[in-house]
């Protein structure tokens, strides 16, 4: 099972992610907020700006700090100067 740091040290197991969004979209947003009201949207952006929105194949909602950019180059493996840097 692989893990995949999303920012602060909390890490989500690969192969149980849907889908990887951006968080701009109007969809997103609404999405983001129904996972909320319902108790399924899990924070773990550590009070900072929200650059990623993972869903789960449990329904679950991940809000991370960290971009789409930098979590699908930890999925697949690529470690880039920066990644050792970024929180």
């Amino acid at each position: 099972m692989k893990f995949v740091n999303i920012g602060f040290n909390n890490m989500i197991a690969a192969e149980r992610i849907v889908a990887l969004i951006s968080p701009d979209s109007a969809p997103a947003k609404r999405l983001v907020q129904d996972a909320k009201d319902s108790g399924r949207a899990v924070d773990c952006s550590s009070g900072r700006k929200t650059r990623a929105v993972i869903i789960t194949d449990s329904d679950h909602v991940i809000l991370s700090s960290v971009t789409t950019d930098k979590i699908t180059a930890r999925i697949a493996g690529e470690e880039t100067e920066d990644d050792e840097g970024e929180q």
